[in-house]
């Protein structure tokens, strides 16, 4: 089993975080390998990120996290704490366009992403033979006249399989706000623009009619507000006006899958803090 962990507190700013819980980790015996933090002056807000090794440790883990949780109620903070041996399960959600399902896919094959990939959901048929390709089960649950019914269906599955994060590899479906709120924080969906510009449908049709020179991607965590969720990661290509709509799909998809992996890979390594709708990202 992996003996390394990773913490991850924010909190108001203030004198002795830092050597806090350096002292706490040393006195449970546990190795700081890296740490990197962040302090938000203007929100006057601490952020830090500590991986360390447990093959040394003293006590326990229920021990290491009571003393944990004594450091964090005295400055008041929010933390978790991710053990490496815990594989992460991951539920990819696709609809008909393969591009950003099969990257993630042949990533995952070539050991990129440090998770399992449990399932893919689809409200359609077509990429099932995506799936059955890298031996990965799917389920086609169509989304009918009865949207919350199939949104209960997912949920049950997606319960018995014990996932822990979800996956929006351009689901052309908006998930309901009862559905976001059991995942807060493990949705991520890639968006086909920078936002926030050209938000919601058609946004390369919306690019070229305003002629911009720039296309985007970013990758969200997702919110009950449409596209509004706090920004993981982004990318850009130049266009001009000799590219038609279909030219700037084709640039696009290639942004769209890199800036969803590396999104993918960032929140599988533990290295992102979601704060007052926006993201710290520990690189």
């Amino acid at each position: 089993m992996d003996p390394h962990a990773t913490l991850l507190v924010s909190c108001s700013d203030r004198k002795g975080i830092v050597a806090s819980l350096a002292q706490l980790l040393y006195g449970h015996g546990a190795n700081i390998l890296d740490a990197d933090q962040h302090t938000d002056a203007s929100a006057g807000m601490f952020f830090q990120r500590i991986r360390f090794d447990l093959s040394s440790l003293s006590t326990d883990r229920i021990s290491l996290e009571a003393g944990i949780r004594e450091v964090a109620e005295r400055f008041g903070m929010a933390w978790r704490i991710a053990y490496a041996s815990h594989t992460p399960r991951v539920a990819l959600f696709c609809s008909k366009q393969e591009h950003c399902l099969y990257d993630l896919l042949v990533r995952h094959r070539a050991g990129e992403l440090p998770c399992e990939i449990a399932l893919v959901v689809s409200n359609h048929a077509a990429l099932e033979g995506v799936a059955r390709h890298f031996g990965v089960p799917f389920h086609h649950i169509p989304v009918s006249d009865n949207k919350p019914a199939q949104e209960a269906a997912v949920l049950d599955l997606l319960a018995t399989q014990s996932i822990d994060l979800i996956v929006l590899a351009r689901y052309m479906q908006i998930l309901s706000p009862a559905f976001v709120a059991r995942f807060p924080s493990r949705i991520i969906n890639i968006h086909h623009s920078f936002l926030p510009a050209f938000v919601g449908a058609r946004p390369y049709h919306q690019a070229h009619e305003r002629g911009v020179k720039l296309i985007g991607a970013t990758s969200h965590y997702v919110t009950e507000e449409l596209d509004q969720g706090p920004i993981i990661e982004q990318a850009v290509i130049r266009c001009s006006h000799r590219d038609h709509v279909d030219e700037l799909v084709r640039k696009g998809r290639d942004l769209e899958k890199r800036v969803l992996a590396e999104a993918v890979r960032l929140h599988l390594q533990d290295r992102i803090l979601v704060h007052s709708g926006k993201t710290v990202v520990f690189d």
